[in-house]
């Protein structure tokens, strides 16, 4: 589903985002990208979402490369995306069904496919019955699935995140992973950027750590050296 390809990003002034990124993420697959702060996890988003074009390198995302989409065709790109941003980014003076509704009526969708999609979407995110309400009156775990529902309202084939607990206490960022968790259970492709390792352990899921902008190396960990070493402190402890 997505395959990046020696791709460095360098910004105006010279810093480097990312530098020499290689990675691919299987179709059906979710995925967690960490790191620290500036270590290129939302660099490596806004590529897939044609925010930002690679310095050098390829973005495949479906088998388009992203460098052969002109700036007119970058609409119809999106839409076979989902995005989730850790701000929300709500309309405050529309009402809940008004901002789930806004992708499919940039795509021109008739207003009965609109609302029946709109509806299915508040429905997976269990806020079926705050569809008229303004977003200022939810709290920030129902805002979110607000923007959860509004991602997958077209129903799209990947579906990218990034930071979307950030703000959420743990008992409702569970709940926001558990909702991801269920669009990749009917073949929706993820990839999150976080920095919540715990959460992520509890998931399962493959982590991808980017540090300066590049994978993280990780050294393998050696099971018969572990064994000896273990033994070895065992055997000391028993001298005493």
């Amino acid at each position: 589903m997505i395959q990046i390809e020696d791709v460095y990003k360098r910004f105006p002034g010279g810093q480097e985002a990312l530098k020499g990124l290689t990675l691919s993420v299987d179709k059906g697959e979710m995925v967690f990208v960490t790191g620290h702060s500036g270590a290129g996890k939302s660099t490596l988003l806004r590529l897939i979402a044609l925010i930002e074009r690679p310095t050098s390198g390829q973005v495949i995302v479906d088998g388009q490369n992203t460098r052969r989409v002109s700036r007119r065709r970058i609409p119809a790109y999106r839409r076979q995306l989902g995005m989730v941003f850790q701000d929300h980014k709500l309309l405050y003076d529309r009402p809940v069904f008004d901002n789930v509704a806004l992708p499919l009526i940039i795509a021109g969708a008739g207003h009965r496919d609109a609302v029946r999609k709109v509806r299915a979407a508040l429905d997976q995110v269990g806020l079926l019955d705050k569809e008229r309400q303004s977003p200022e009156t939810l709290s920030s775990g129902e805002q979110q699935r607000v923007g959860i529902a509004r991602a997958i309202v077209t129903r799209p084939k990947l579906l990218i995140a990034d930071e979307p607990t950030g703000n959420l206490d743990p008992d409702l960022s569970l709940e926001v992973m558990r909702i991801f968790r269920r669009f990749n259970e009917v073949g929706v492709t993820l990839l999150i950027a976080s920095h919540d390792i715990a959460l992520i352990d509890q998931l399962g899921c493959r982590r991808i750590a980017l540090e300066d902008g590049a994978l993280q190396k990780f050294e393998e960990e050696d099971p018969v050296a572990e064994y000896v070493e273990r033994y070895e402190t065992d055997q000391e402890q028993s001298r005493w």
